[in-house]
């Protein structure tokens, strides 16, 4: 009897079909990274997924906590990927404001490395603050 049969699918096919990563591979990587839990615990690749867990997903700087509402093994279209599970108000509200924060920061200095223009006057500005900090 197959896995869908029984009410229940592996975790690395429910994400990749609920659209949180783009590939099974990537679903792969971030639970034996640890990014995963389900109903409160570690769940590696092949945990059984089936509705009513409760799962926290990380994709830093992002939690997301979900209620899994319905299973499936296809991937399909976003708007229906969307009703596999229910986003907790407290999980949507705290992206938002990490959201709203990470927006109001000021862009970084250099994307990158710096290049030899940037260098040099990176260097040019430590020099004239060091000898100000002589004075």
């Amino acid at each position: 009897m197959s896995d869908s049969a029984k009410g229940t699918v592996r975790l690395d096919k429910y994400l990749w079909a609920a659209r949180f990563y783009k590939t099974r591979q990537l679903a792969i990587e971030a639970a034996n990274a640890g990014r995963i839990a389900v109903n409160g615990e570690r769940a590696k690749p092949a945990k059984a997924i089936r509705p009513g867990d409760v799962m926290l997903v990380r994709k830093p700087p992002y939690e997301f906590t979900l209620v899994v509402k319905a299973i499936s093994e296809k991937r399909g279209a976003a708007p229906i990927a969307r009703t596999l599970y229910e986003e907790s108000p407290e999980s949507v509200a705290a992206r938002e404001a990490l959201h709203a924060q990470l927006r109001d920061q000021p862009p970084p200095l250099f994307k990158g490395r710096p290049t030899k223009r940037d260098r040099r006057t990176l260097e040019q500005w430590a020099r004239a603050a060091s000898i100000d900090d002589d004075d």
